[in-house]
């Protein structure tokens, strides 16, 4: 039995996305299909994965449906978002992307490559000109790197001057504005005038709003594909699960329209920046502490490492006492509903999302959660211990000293600067010397961190304390520092 959408699907595409993952499948995708369903339109999504065919093979043997697989403690409820219209790997035709960006037809482009896929240098905010994949874009032929895409089919798309939005729903710092920052970068390189015309382009006829999204898309396991085949009464081969949360904010501000998302959910606001300041440091923050914390007690999964007293605690403290005062809120949102909110999600046991995915590319992730909390609490002459602890779980975890073993969790956290920095461990002294070969001159996460002496002290401390006695005492050391106590109140416990 074939798998069937849930209704009628679109006729042609007018938005391309770049990043054929889980998290659009069961985000953008979800939302367009419900626009669709309350107002109609042409907006059907052309998806292109970055090098992976898995997902493009399966989607096309599949009809290009899919199956969401919305998962809590009490219920597995199953839906068929039959929104996309096609689907190809941008590795195995880089011109077709830059082709697909020129096209009038496409009226937005919209992207979830992760933060490392933008191509910037996390200590200077710019695009990276040492990365080989963007000289060789610079040069010429059919550019491989995102930001070189966008560039290229946007240079093509200025001769026709079709108005178009470029959508970033990535976990970046206002996402829109650094977008379009790396793209004017790219087009300011080319040589002589070359980038004159499509700057001018981008002046009159591109926007990039900014989005904050929200909800938590674990990796799909053998157990789901069997589940929901089971409730489906078809075979999928990639059903993404997803928790019921689910949120997304933007900043209304399209060059040539878009679907009506407010139909599924989506909050047009320009309050995007308050929106992703809560969203970044209160969950993603929180998240990585437990991730790289959970893993070093060798919890596999995040509702298991949470179920931890101490790394509750101490994600309940990291939460309130050194997030939360960094953070503008949006209007009329409830700090306290919300904080609940993100401990009933972490709790989520029927979702099963692994410390190991979540603790994955912290280099990047980390250089976006951590250093304006930091440096705020530091600037009032407090010591945030809390985040002093997550980094001092992520070298632990991805560049551990010699003869300290992080566990087979943290052992499957992959990361870009995993190399690079394993070299700098495996000549540390200690502890203190590894945080600042990484912090104070690497300058892993910023410029302004690397010149904060005591705080580059703490975490060289805590990751001393992993390493000599344990990640549970590393917890108590820094639950004690910012007066918490050790025994649980009431109202933290798990």
């Amino acid at each position: 039995m074939r798998i069937i959408a849930d209704h009628p699907r679109p006729q042609r595409a007018c938005i391309l996305h770049l990043g054929l993952g889980s998290f659009h499948r069961a985000h953008q995708a979800v939302y367009t299909y419900a626009a669709l369903q309350a107002d109609g339109g042409d907006w059907g999504i052309v998806g292109v994965a970055s090098r992976s065919r898995t997902v493009v093979d399966a989607m096309h043997a599949q009809g290009l449906l899919y199956t969401v697989a919305t998962i809590s403690p009490d219920t597995t409820s199953l839906s068929v978002p039959g929104v996309h219209t096609d689907a190809y790997v941008a590795a195995d035709g880089p011109e077709r992307v830059v082709a697909q960006i020129a096209d009038p037809g496409i009226r937005i482009v919209t992207l979830t490559v992760t933060e490392n896929g933008y191509s910037y240098s996390p200590a200077t905010q710019r695009l990276d000109l040492d990365d080989e994949t963007v000289r060789a874009d610079l040069r010429g032929g059919a550019p491989r790197s995102t930001i070189g895409q966008l560039a290229r089919g946007l240079q093509a798309r200025a001769a026709d001057g079709a108005p178009i939005s470029i959508l970033s729903c990535d976990n970046l710092a206002a996402n829109g504005k650094h977008t379009e920052k790396l793209v004017r970068e790219f087009l300011q390189e080319l040589p002589g005038t070359e980038g004159a015309e499509t700057l001018a382009f981008l002046d009159r006829s591109v926007t990039f709003p900014s989005s904050m999204v929200d909800r938590i898309v674990p990796a799909t396991t053998p157990e789901l594909r069997t589940r929901v085949a089971s409730l489906l009464g078809a075979r999928d081969d990639i059903p993404v699960p997803a928790e019921p949360f689910t949120m997304w904010a933007i900043e209304d501000s399209f060059a040539a329209g878009r679907p009506a998302w407010e139909a599924g959910g989506a909050v047009f606001t320009d309050e995007v920046g308050r929106y992703e300041q809560m969203k970044v440091r209160m969950l993603n923050g929180t998240h990585s502490l437990i991730a790289y914390l959970g893993a070093l007690s060798g919890a596999a999964t995040i509702p298991a490492a949470v179920g931890i007293d101490r790394i509750h605690r101490a994600a309940r403290g990291i939460m309130r006492d050194e997030y939360e005062p960094s953070i503008e809120l949006p209007s009329g949102v409830d700090v306290r509903a919300y904080e609940d909110e993100l401990f009933e999600r972490f709790a989520n046991t029927a979702l099963g999302h692994r410390t190991s995915q979540v603790g994955t590319d912290g280099s990047v992730k980390l250089r976006q959660r951590i250093p304006e909390p930091a440096l705020l609490a530091l600037s009032h002459g407090e010591m945030p211990h809390l985040i002093a602890l997550t980094v001092a779980g992520y070298l632990s975890c991805i560049a551990p000293l010699p003869g300290f073993d992080p566990g087979l969790h943290a052992a499957a956290m992959t990361d870009a600067a995993r190399e690079r920095l394993a070299a700098l461990a495996s000549t540390a002294r200690d502890g203190r010397e590894l945080a600042r070969r990484v912090m104070g001159e690497l300058h892993l996460f910023g410029t302004e961190l690397a010149e904060q002496d005591a705080f580059i002290d703490r975490v060289g401390a805590l990751t001393d304390t992993i390493r000599r006695q344990g990640v549970d005492a590393a917890i108590d050391d820094a639950l004690t520092a910012v007066g918490s106590p050790l025994t649980p109140t009431k109202e933290m416990q798990p």
